[in-house]
């Protein structure tokens, strides 16, 4: 679960918030209901209120909720917002909605039961013809040299001061994702497509997938960086690429058991 810090730092983030609030703009209509699954501070439940949702349902399991029943008091929708302390598929709603408003994803879309819950979601709480936000996440990927990030990975077991064999944890260590932020400048290969996950359609919460890169600029390959795209609605969305504004999501490093040497135009 987040602290209040993580949450401010995701309120902070205004590409995120200024993109889902314009999805909710184009999605929600006077006399809408919204279901939103992981509502935090509850700012998205207050906001759907704000543009003529009559009825939301704010589903989150940890105690930050008591802040969001406040928010939701002090914003003067406390009468329109009702507040589920639960896992969501734990969650029976009196009605469906038009609207499923989430956002569990964490640095990539695949964190932990995120899509359970938004196939069980979809499933017993939409309404027919609602609208899911996000629709899709592109996850992208390619292979970086990230020197920094990689030594902090290894170092501690590489060059142990006891001369003891730590390979045991090196192995478990290499084998760690991490959150990093990564500039264009790093990549040493185009990104490529891993996989679309479709919202509105998914059924399989396992991602499988072989990828292959041609290597552009010379360098040393420390692993692969994996990011996503977010389509929220017809025309709104963001990316987490590399080149594009930085998030509060970041991108989530790969690293290799060893580095390799890579030439331009090796595959």
């Amino acid at each position: 679960m987040y602290g209040l810090g993580a949450y401010g730092s995701m309120i902070a983030d205004r590409v995120r918030v200024e993109a889902y609030a314009e999805a909710l703009r184009k999605s929600v209509r006077k006399g809408s209901v919204v279901a939103e699954i992981g509502t935090g501070p509850g700012i998205f439940a207050v906001l759907a209120c704000q543009l003529g949702a009559t009825r939301v349902y704010a589903i989150e399991p940890s105690e930050i909720i008591q802040v969001a029943r406040e928010v939701a008091a002090a914003n003067g929708c406390a009468d329109k917002i009702e507040f589920f302390e639960e896992l969501s598929d734990r969650v029976m709603l009196p009605g469906r909605a038009d609207v499923i408003l989430s956002d569990l994803r964490a640095v990539l879309p695949l964190f932990q039961r995120h899509i359970p819950a938004i196939i069980d979601a979809r499933s017993r709480f939409l309404a027919p013809g609602g609208a899911m936000i996000p629709r899709k996440d592109s996850l992208w990927a390619a292979i970086v040299e990230v020197p920094k990030p990689y030594s902090e990975t290894v170092d501690p077991w590489d060059r142990n001061p006891f001369r003891q064999n730590l390979s045991a944890a090196r192995q478990l260590a290499v084998n760690t994702v991490q959150k990093v932020r990564v500039n264009p400048g790093e990549l040493l290969t185009a990104h490529r497509l891993w996989t679309t996950l479709d919202y509105t359609s998914v059924e399989d919460p396992d991602v499988r997938g072989e990828l292959e890169w041609t290597v552009e600029r010379a360098g040393t390959g420390h692993g692969i960086v994996v990011w996503f795209d977010a389509d929220l609605a017809e025309g709104v969305g963001f990316s987490n690429a590399p080149d594009a504004p930085e998030t509060v999501y970041g991108s989530l490093f790969f690293p290799w058991t060893q580095s390799a040497a890579l030439a331009r135009g090796q595959t």
